[in-house]
């Protein structure tokens, strides 16, 4: 007969602020499709918004996406 032994750990994921956060801007206006790439800074990202709206009258609503990334650690 076979025996099992399961242990169970307690984990925890938090944002890992060595790695930092990327922000990305997609242009929602219709049939645009223009977006910022991913870029490290936000400002950066927000920069191109600003300058696509201005070269592009009428693109002013933008889709922005951050991510980041998560360390998974045990609490013991």
């Amino acid at each position: 007969m076979t025996r099992a032994l399961y242990r169970f750990v307690e984990h925890t994921i938090r944002h890992e602020p060595a790695v930092g956060v990327t922000c990305e801007l997609f242009c929602t206006a219709h049939d645009c499709g223009e977006e910022s790439g991913s870029r490290n800074e936000q400002g950066t990202a927000q920069d191109w918004a600003l300058r696509h709206t201005g070269l592009n009258p009428g693109h002013d609503l933008f889709r922005r996406v951050f991510t980041d990334h998560a360390r998974v650690t045990s609490a013991e």
